[in-house]
Parts: structure tokens; sequence; C-alpha cells
């Protein structure tokens, strides 16, 4: 277990300390659930109101909220408290699955691959032929990585997850349990045999700081690359199709997809269910409402909602007055 006191994580977080709290802390804890020793958080003020029943000892508090600690508790006063939360569980996070031994001898590793310095390999992992690992590369039990892949330094690949042929993979790079990467694009049409398939022959290129979810998709492209740009970040069952072209920063929420050669500029944001039809441009700092579903390019900075969706601002204003049509 791992213990702080008050003065060290108010150091950690360099906050504005309040009150006087002598307990030790063990671990952050929801403001309603936690109790003595716990520390909590409080992010705006709809949450202030449950301090005063809270059993927790110290709280993380946004510092333009006006409330006391009370007695015998202490309040670390921070401008960002997400990002204040972000340090402190990342203080608090549990120590990863313990390796036994660097490569498990029931991993099967082809005699061509490149091991950098530091790598770990799980329980009956593959390693195919010519795969470049970099150092300090963590492949957990049960993960196939098949020919002439490469994947860059202090990458962490969870269980189930599946890497194809020629990817190119960055560092830093996180891929969470059962991912695909690489697998076939969707293609397929008609003749006089019934549905002819069609053959991708590209790859995945994945940037730098990538995180993908459990039970994501990542399709090779059909004659070049499905590309993943730098700090993407990725949710669980995420479909993401042949050929698109993500740039830097872009946010996919849970079930949403993107079709084939869909292009998302910098920092576009997706919202949880919502779906992208194939072809489409999604210019930088965009942002897709939840379960929207998008038939049209969307011009930089600007939201879009509904199904199909459209200017976020024009989709109220419909819904506004579909309202009315109803009361009449």
């Amino acid at each position: 277990m791992k213990l702080f006191t008050v003065k060290e994580i108010n150091s950690l977080l360099n906050g504005e300390l309040i009150g006087n709290c002598s307990d030790n802390i063990y671990a952050p804890e929801q403001i309603e659930n936690a109790v003595k020793g716990n520390i909590t958080f409080i992010g705006n003020s709809k949450y202030a109101r449950l301090w005063e029943k809270s059993n927790a000892s110290i709280a993380i508090v946004y510092d333009g909220i006006k409330i006391i600690p009370g007695e015998g508790k202490a309040f670390i006063k921070v401008k960002n408290p997400d990002l204040a939360m972000a340090v402190l569980l990342e203080a608090f996070e549990p120590e990863a699955p313990f390796f036994e031994t660097d490569i498990h001898v029931t991993a099967v590793i082809h005699k061509s691959v490149k091991l950098g310095k530091g790598c770990k390999i799980g329980a009956n992992s593959f390693i195919g032929k010519n795969v470049v690992l970099g150092d300090d590369v963590i492949i957990y039990p049960n993960v196939s990585i098949f020919d002439n892949t490469t994947i860059g330094n202090k990458t962490i690949i969870w269980s189930g997850t599946v890497i194809r042929e020629r990817s190119v993979i960055g560092s830093h790079c996180i891929f969470h349990t059962n991912v695909s990467i690489g697998a076939d694009g969707f293609g397929y049409r008609p003749s006089e045999k019934g549905l002819t398939k069609i053959i991708h022959i590209g790859n995945v290129v994945i940037g730098n700081a990538v995180e993908i979810g459990a039970n994501s998709c990542v399709d090779r492209g059909k004659f070049s690359s499905t590309i993943l740009g730098d700090g993407c970040k990725i949710d669980n069952l995420v479909q993401i199709g042949h050929n698109s072209v993500l740039g830097k920063c872009c946010i996919m929420a849970g079930s949403s997809g993107l079709a084939g050669s869909v292009t998302l500029g910098d920092g576009v944001i997706i919202g949880g269910s919502a779906s992208i039809k194939d072809h489409v441009t999604i210019h930088s700092g965009a942002k897709v409402g939840a379960g929207s579903g998008v038939i049209a390019d969307v011009p930089a900075g600007k939201t879009v909602v509904g199904y199909p969706a459209c200017d976020s601002r024009e989709k109220m204003k419909q819904w506004v007055a579909l309202r009315k049509l109803g009361r009449n």
C-alpha cells in the first residue's frame, strides 16, 4: 500500500494547502464513497454540497469554489483539478503485472526478430519473421505480431492483441486487450459469382504516444496505409476503416466508427457511437456529437450533431421547431 502525507501530496500537485489534516492518505475515492485516509475531488460547485457529509480526509478543489475544509480536514486548491487528479492517480498507480522472466519459455520468436534492450515477452506470444522491437517494449501473454512489423521504444501491448504483417508502430504506444491492427479492409464488389473480395495489400502506420482501447480495430489500407497520427486516443470498440488518415491528437470515443478513406485533421473529437461516411474529411479542431452520422465534410472548428449531422446551432433550432409542432 502506498501512503502519502498531505504535505507530500500538495508538493506533488503544487497547489495551495488549506486546513490541517494529519491523516496519511492511502487512496483516492469518489466523494460519496470516501472514508478517512482517502483523498477526493471537487471539480465544480455542484459537488461542493457533498463535502459536508463526506468522510474523506482531503480534497483536490478547483480554486474558484468558495468552501472551507472543516476541522481535521484539508483542501488542496488548484487551477485545473482534472490535471491535478491525473498526476495524483499516477502516483497511486499499482504495480504492473509481474514478469518472472523477461522472455517466457513458451513464447515463439522467429530467429530473425530484432529485440531491443529490456524487452519483455509473455507466455504463448508469437513474434514473426523480421519483426523489430525497440527498447523496453512490453508484450503481455497471448499476443501475435506478424512478419515485418516494426514497434518503437516503450510501447505496451496487452493480451489478445493481434498486429498483422507490415505494420509500423511508434514509441510509447499502449494497445489494450484484444486490439486488432492491420486486418483486411471491408471491401467486396458484386460479380457473376457473387461477392468478389477486394484484396487489401497496404498496411497500418501508427505514430508515437497513441493509445487504443480494448476490442478496437484498425484495418489495413487497400493500396497504401491507414494512418494514426501522434497522440491519438482511441476508446474501446472503435472501428477505423481502411485508408483512413487521422491527424495528431484526435480522440474517438467508444463504439464510434470511420468508414474507408475518412480523413481527420489535427485535434478532431468524435463522440461515442458516431458514424462517419466513407471519403469524408473532418477538418482540424472539429467536433462530432455522440450518436451523430456524418455524411459530408465538416469545416475546421465546427461542431456537428444529429443524424444526419449538421451544425450544432442549426440542429438545436430544428429540434425546437419540432417540439413546437408537437404542441400544436
